[in-house]
């Protein structure tokens, strides 16, 4: 199942990132992340914080993210400087790694043509692509369709879309204006960093044990 929820042990065995985390906080609010995983990783979904890490506190504001690579520590939030919503990830990926950040995703008259070709609607500029990783889209507003392995999912705020390594996958469809987290885990293969295309980049080889 390649839509997972929050929580110990809901996400499939294959994943690197093992747990997720959404937190709201109100301004002036303060919030500790329990170490869970031996790496992790926090990202500024909105708003700004001051956050303790590795020994430091740092103002983080919108796009902001931090990593822990070290077995010791933990991110604690020391103050939210405005409403503000924090993703944490924990999990086992290596060293190497894709890239993470944030995406925001509206419906749009001029959907994106530039990836590898479709079968069904779309209504985004998001491409259909695959990746030389596995990819994590942890969604925390909005609503829509992603479509990944060749099979839909309907997702919302709350949502992990996991997919391995090597499988197309897309977000053609918004209900509601998405905003989410993409992470991709340890590069494999050839390691090509970026949204990868069949026409482009020749066939994918996704692992059919990744599903």
């Amino acid at each position: 199942m390649p839509v997972f929820r929050s929580g110990e042990g809901l996400a499939p065995a294959w994943c690197e990132l093992e747990r997720f985390d959404i937190v709201e906080l109100p301004a002036g609010g303060a919030h500790a992340f329990p170490r869970t995983g031996r790496r992790e990783k926090l990202i500024v979904g909105r708003g700004a914080a001051r956050i303790a890490v590795a020994g430091q506190v740092v103002e983080a504001r919108e796009g902001a993210d931090l990593d822990l690579a070290a077995p010791e520590g933990a991110f604690e939030v020391v103050e939210a400087l405005s409403d503000c919503t924090l993703i944490r990830i924990a999990g086992r990926w290596g060293e190497t790694t894709g890239g993470s950040g944030l995406f925001h995703l509206a419906p749009t008259d001029e959907p994106d043509r530039k990836g590898d070709p479709v079968d069904y609607p779309k209504h985004t500029a998001l491409d259909n692509h695959f990746h030389d990783c596995d990819e994590y889209w942890i969604i925390f507003a909005g609503r829509g369709e992603v479509v990944t392995e060749g099979k839909r999912f309907e997702v919302g705020p709350g949502d992990c879309v996991a997919t391995g390594m090597g499988h197309h996958h897309d977000f053609p469809i918004v209900h509601e204006p998405v905003a989410a987290v993409y992470f991709e885990t340890t590069l494999e293969g050839a390691k090509r960093r970026g949204h990868l295309w069949e026409h482009t980049h020749g066939p994918a080889e996704p692992r059919p044990e990744r599903v």
